[in-house]
């Protein structure tokens, strides 16, 4: 406890460029930028894959991945290649850390929609766009929302990779902590990402109880 009251407590810590305020807003706007991006590429993609069944080898490789991944070796990787200066070797490898998670439970909430209710859709007069839309989509949104979440989730819980290629974010009090052995900042990083984490799945629960239809919920 004397830690997390010598960080916080400390008054240099909530100012300057080196502040927790300004730390935490480069943190999300790593965060927010990979998350935007895997999103927009897994949930289109998972969809119409589990709408059509036509690409399912994607997600089981995606699946794999997911699985096997070594963020931190990805981002030695793309610094090599993309050098450093820039926020693209922290932005790829949360961007394919982010899409397994969206892309599996998107195109397992799709497939997984009764096929009764498919077919009364179709026989309604429907067509498969509107079937995917009206339909299909409202029943598996809070599989699609979990997705969202555990991406989110773990986007923000390891964006501290950004430290290790000079970047700002919330893993600089942890990296730089570890580098001089004030142990005070290491442990006060680790607690501002904890606390980023859990408030990101507070977010979606939220979001979960608003957008998702109460007879689905009932269902669950």
């Amino acid at each position: 406890m004397n830690f997390l009251a010598d960080f916080f407590g400390d008054a240099s810590r909530w100012s300057g460029p080196d502040g927790i305020p300004v730390r935490l807003l480069e943190h999300l706007e790593f965060s927010a930028a990979a998350f935007l991006v895997a999103a927009l590429i897994a949930v289109p993609l998972g969809m119409l894959i589990g709408h059509t069944g036509r690409g399912a080898l994607v997600v089981v490789v995606a699946a794999n991945a997911a699985r096997a991944l070594p963020t931190l070796g990805l981002l030695v990787l793309v610094v090599l290649l993309a050098g450093v200066g820039t926020v693209l070797p922290v932005l790829i490898p949360l961007i394919v850390l982010a899409i397994p998670p969206i892309l599996v439970n998107t195109y397992e909430g799709v497939r997984g929609v009764d096929a009764d209710l498919r077919d009364a859709a179709y026989g309604m007069g429907l067509r498969g766009r509107q079937v995917l839309f009206r339909t299909l989509t409202p029943v598996a949104l809070p599989l699609i929302l979990l997705g969202l979440r555990l991406a989110a989730i773990q986007v923000v819980s390891t964006a501290t990779v950004a430290a290790f290629v000079g970047l700002g974010g919330l893993g600089r009090f942890i990296i730089d902590g570890l580098a001089t052995k004030t142990y005070a900042s290491v442990i006060g990083g680790a607690v501002l990402v904890a606390a980023l984490a859990l408030a990101v799945q507070f977010a979606f629960l939220l979001l979960d109880r608003v957008v998702v239809s109460p007879g689905v919920r009932q269902v669950r």
